[in-house]
């Protein structure tokens, strides 16, 4: 896991004071080691440095991409790579980036794991590849040579990486399937094509100002959902989505970032019936966690109690002792002193049935703002609520303990129909298919299993199929987010006043059609992002065995009622865990993770504290939110309004804007 930087320009201009300075504002990313490489001249030819995290041995290797100075050279240069390292496989000297191949004409940035590098490594062999060190990024340049763009579909892993081949004078820059390692693009005023891992990396850059997106900003104020789009709160500033890439000469970089789509997500068909899937699932899922086992340091696994995280934990562990495994997993988890936001039970219960060595933490509200300033840095973005700061927690717990990649459950919800907003669509679809029976029992199995009354399932339903003249305002009745807020300036930003989750079909679609909304679109996008920050701000790995294509490709062809049936989620999941989890975590059906008590700090613990942070934002919003959303606040806090977010959402985008120096263009 890494940081990486690449800059490429039209005509030679001084790139490796700039591309280190890149990589030094994400050092965190990467502590164990650093490289530069620049290209100059007709032919690119390549110099290398190190800098002061080097490790001496790297100038001593015997390879061809070995630093050769501790300083970047001050020669103009058509293009510039650097990197950071976090060093979890081939912890060696030739593990260093930027990579080159042997011949010197391809070289690589690279962030992120190929987890079946070994049978690719074996594959290339077969063919008459050579390797000089035991690291994934060496596989990804020779498939490289040997695939071209095609070898992307052929890793299973999470990546963002810049490829520079010399000789073609080409570009390969791509992310992995669904996003979960990020890359942004820039392009300065004076014309830089830039890539980086995070956005404050272009901060450092030459014509770099701060501005916002209005529409983006309405977006997540409002709605409460960033990274829906190629665009960034930053109005200059996209990133490649999940499954992008760029390949393209260096001429037509230098006019502009010609984005395409290399994977598109198909589900699997599925013919069989619901314990064939289950054991599928089953035998798909111990593989991609073993597969994500696979590192050359210590492996530990977050743990919330819930089904997904403990899932993960069960089977590491089945995994971990039938291969002799003398070290116990660490696992790394979020309490709470509010009983009824704490999951200690569950927790503990994984614990006594698996045997490993458990580390909590409790994030609590003494030290939440002062904390602030720094996660909104590390997260380059506003967030949603204080769950990401219980996370941050659980990370910079792992980083005490020395555990350098954790094991995470992220991704399993969006597919498996995992959160109570899927009843939705799936009550929706029965009233639509005129199956008033089965939406009854249904409606009485939520009652039964969740404390849903006919109030809230009829809200639900009411969600999905009134008209929007009719949802809208009632909407706004219940709390909920609802266009024409009242508390933002639209004078100040220029914004479409719509509803993006309807626009991308996230509340009236089928259960099928909402998974892979929240899988491409909402939900997972934003959830990595926040995941990515928290755990490289530790300088720890995050991988996440649910988001393995192969079993997002099955779970997603799977028919629903194989996912949400009888007002159980998850249902396959369930079936497939049978006697690999304790049966009361596998037969939970409340849901929190890795939550915080944030209703209890708001409306009981500390409302003046809140109050004060709320009207510090409005302040620092440059306008853009009006004293209107201290009203809701208020409201919350006596309970005439039911409680949400939106007051964090402010407080988070008010920090946000301080600390980026954002300004607001008039709209």
């Amino acid at each position: 896991m890494c940081g990486i930087a690449a800059l490429f320009s039209a005509s030679p201009v001084p790139l490796g004071a700039l591309a280190r300075a890149m990589t030094d504002a994400v050092r965190y990313r990467g502590p164990d080691d650093e490289g530069l490489a620049t290209f100059a001249g007709p032919d690119l030819s390549p110099a290398a440095s190190g800098g002061p995290d080097t490790p001496g041995d790297a100038f001593l290797a015997p390879i061809g991409y070995a630093p050769q100075q501790h300083s970047p050279d001050g020669r103009s240069a058509f293009a510039a790579l650097g990197h950071r390292r976090l060093s979890i496989v081939d912890l060696s000297p030739l593990g260093h980036q930027p990579m080159a191949s042997a011949d010197g004409r391809f070289w690589i940035t690279y962030n992120g794991e190929i987890y079946n590098y070994v049978e690719l490594r074996a594959e290339l062999e077969a063919l008459g590849h050579a390797f000089a060190s035991h690291s994934d990024t060496e596989v990804m340049l020779e498939a490289y040579r040997e695939w071209g763009e095609g070898c992307l579909a052929r890793f299973n892993g999470m990546f963002a990486f810049v490829l520079l081949d010399r000789a073609g004078k080409r570009v390969l820059a791509a992310r992995d399937r669904f996003g979960v390692k990020p890359l942004y693009l820039w392009r300065s005023p004076q014309g830089l094509a830039a890539f980086a891992s995070e956005i404050k990396q272009f901060t450092v850059l030459p014509g770099w100002e701060a501005s916002l997106n209005g529409q983006r900003a309405y977006d997540f104020l409002n709605w409460g959902v960033l990274d829906h789009t190629e665009e960034t709160l930053f109005r200059d500033v996209r990133q490649l989505r999940g499954g992008e890439f760029v390949h393209c000469g260096l001429e037509e970089l230098a006019r502009g970032f010609p984005v395409r789509r290399w994977y598109e997500l198909r589900p699997r068909a599925f013919a069989g019936g619901f314990s064939e899937a289950a054991t599928e699932f089953h035998d798909l899922f111990t593989d991609a966690v073993r597969l994500r086992l696979r590192a050359d340091v210590p492996v530990g696994s977050c743990l919330s109690g819930g089904l997904d995280s403990s899932s993960i934990v069960c089977v590491a562990n089945r995994l971990l002792r039938s291969g002799g495994g003398e070290l116990k997993q660490k696992t790394f988890s979020a309490y709470s002193r509010v009983r009824r936001f704490d999951e200690s039970g569950y927790i503990e219960s994984v614990v006594r049935h698996t045997g490993v060595e458990g580390h909590r933490t409790y994030p609590d509200l003494a030290t939440l703002f002062e904390t602030l300033d720094a996660i909104a840095w590390h997260q380059d973005e506003p967030f949603g609520s204080t769950s990401i700061y219980a996370q941050w927690h659980v990370f910079r717990l792992a980083a005490e303990a020395r555990v350098k990649v954790l094991l995470d459950g992220q991704g399993a919800d969006e597919q498996l129909a995992g959160y109570h907003g899927f009843f939705t669509p799936h009550f929706a679809g029965l009233f639509r298919a005129l199956r008033w029976i089965a939406l009854l029992h249904e409606m009485r199995a939520a009652r039964r299993r969740h404390g849903m009354n006919l109030w809230l399932a009829s809200k639900y339903l009411g969600n999905a199929v009134l008209p929007e003249g009719v949802r809208q305002p009632l909407r706004r009745l219940l709390g909920k987010p609802a266009r024409a807020p009242d508390w933002i300036d639209a004078r100040r930003i220029a914004f479409e006043d719509a509803d993006p989750y309807r626009a991308l079909g996230i509340d009236t679609a089928s259960v099928d059609e909402m998974s892979r909304g929240m899988l491409l679109a909402t939900s997972l996008p934003m959830l990595l992002h926040w995941e990515d920050r928290d755990s490289m701000a530790h300088s720890v790995e995050s991988r996440l065995p649910f988001l393995d294509y192969r079993l997002v490709e099955l779970v997603t062809g799977l028919p629903a009622e194989f996912k949400i049936e009888d007002a159980t989620t998850k249902r396959v999941l369930r079936e497939a865990m049978k006697g690999v989890l304790p049966e009361d975590v596998r037969t939970r059906m409340d849901k929190l993770g890795f939550a915080t008590p944030e209703e209890v700090w708001v409306r009981e613990e500390a409302p003046e504290l809140f109050r004060a942070e709320l009207k510090r934002a409005i302040e620092r919003s440059g306008g853009v939110v009006l004293p209107a959303a201290l009203e809701r606040l208020e409201a919350m806090i006596a309970g005439r309004e039911p409680f949400s977010f939106l007051p964090w959402r402010v407080i988070s985008f008010g920090r946000w804007m301080e600390r980026f120096g954002v300004r607001v263009v008039p709209a």
